[in-house]
């Protein structure tokens, strides 16, 4: 079924692409531009969106094997995912019961146990307790009813979200709305993790903003990718999440990366997957997923985390390789995220710092997203939606 659609989206484009057309919303929106700055707004974003929603924390080849871990603090959370013997994945507050001292550092690692720094008591791969220092001195108590915190952790299609609320009520397969399905296409489960990067970037939402936005494109970035690039695009939407592709798109089809147009005698269904896939894969509220060419097929999957202010966040990049990669093509596929990430940071995050810099003088009432930036439209609409449903309520925004 997901095939299907995705050859639907590719006709669909093609059609598009044979016209010269794209598909436009109704109605130019405003979106007041104190949403961008806006301290007790980006308080209730971080409280009411990405501490309520699941959130992409990983991949699952950064864990493949049982007993690999993977230590995160994201948003002031200290996480732990582990694989266990069964093969599942778990996901814990990463702190001993007894105290909250942290188990494990930051990082990726394995273990069989794990066992508290400051007083040494120990936990399984399952988050039981398993050992209790001294415990005929330290008094009775039932091991049973003193697990590691556990938190609601789902993988599929290769990623793994987690939400960071021990007590979530939310379907995080109903979250996820059938993007999964699509996303599976992809075939992260099996790709190699090439390398990772952290910048430092503008507002969440101006980030996010841009990974939608195909608009701006041939002009932001002539110098280094965007001259030939069409600046129109089409949106596809399941529930929050959206893919963002132009129909104009052209694919990297060979291992030497050269740039080559689709043959418009070839059927759609006889069309390589990489071409299939081309464009943008955004996972709300924290995630897109770009398809390149360097070294071999490779995507770049980026992470977004709001920082310590509204006007900051943070960007984990991670560089995704479909196969890994030999001496000769480590080479270009560095080449490609030494681009990739210079792209982001001079271009696209500092135009925001900018941007942001000025929206917060006041003299800009509202920004405005056009008929042909119906993801933006999209996006800013989900945002405000999550944050006017209450707790009991938002399971039920994706049934």
């Amino acid at each position: 079924m997901s095939k299907e659609k995705l050859l639907d989206m590719a006709l669909n484009n093609k059609r598009h692409a044979e016209a010269g057309t794209m598909e436009l919303v109704e109605n130019i929106v405003k979106i007041p531009a104190s949403n961008y700055f806006d301290q007790e707004r980006w308080n209730k974003e971080v409280d009411l969106i990405f501490k309520r929603l699941p959130l992409v924390l990983g991949v699952s080849q950064e864990i493949p094997n049982a007993g690999d871990y993977k230590a995160i603090e994201a948003l002031g959370v200290p996480v732990l995912i582990v694989r266990n013997s069964k093969n599942e994945v778990k996901a814990y507050l990463n702190a001993c019961v007894h105290r909250g001292a942290a188990l494990v550092e930051e990082g990726i690692g394995n273990k069989k146990r794990f066992s508290c720094p400051y007083h040494g008591w120990t936990y399984n791969q399952d988050g039981s307790l398993m050992g209790i220092t001294s415990q005929e001195d330290f008094g009775n108590l039932e091991k049973d009813c003193n697990s590691l915190v556990s938190l609601p952790v789902l993988e599929k299609a290769g990623i793994i979200w987690v939400i960071l609320n021990s007590e979530s009520n939310v379907n995080m397969e109903k979250f996820l709305s059938g993007y999964d399905e699509m996303l599976e296409l992809f075939d992260l489960k099996n790709w190699h993790v090439f390398s990772t990067r952290v910048l430092k970037g503008p507002n969440w939402k101006v980030a996010y903003d841009g990974y939608l936005d195909l608009y701006h494109l041939p002009i932001l970035h002539s110098e280094t990718f965007g001259k030939e690039i069409s600046n129109q695009a089409n949106y596809y939407e399941w529930g929050p999440h959206q893919r963002v592709v132009s129909p104009l798109a052209r694919i990297s089809s060979s291992e030497e990366g050269g740039v080559l147009e689709a043959d418009p005698e070839l059927p759609i269904e006889d069309w390589p997957m990489d071409m299939l896939m081309a464009g943008v894969w955004t996972i709300f509220p924290n995630v897109s997923i770009a398809s390149f060419r360097g070294g071999g097929r490779s995507i770049m999957l980026s992470q977004l985390m709001p920082g310590e202010t509204p006007e900051d966040s943070y960007t984990t990049q991670y560089y995704l390789m479909e196969k890994k990669p030999t001496k000769e093509q480590e080479v270009e596929a560095e080449k490609q995220f030494d681009l990739l990430e210079y792209v982001v940071r001079e271009e696209d995050y500092s135009t925001g710092i900018k941007l942001q810099k000025s929206l917060k003088t006041g003299m800009i009432k509202d920004v405005m997203f056009g008929k042909n930036e119906g993801g933006g439209q999209c996006f800013h609409g989900w945002v405000d939606k999550i944050l006017n449903t209450s707790d009991k309520d938002l399971p039920s925004l994706f049934d």
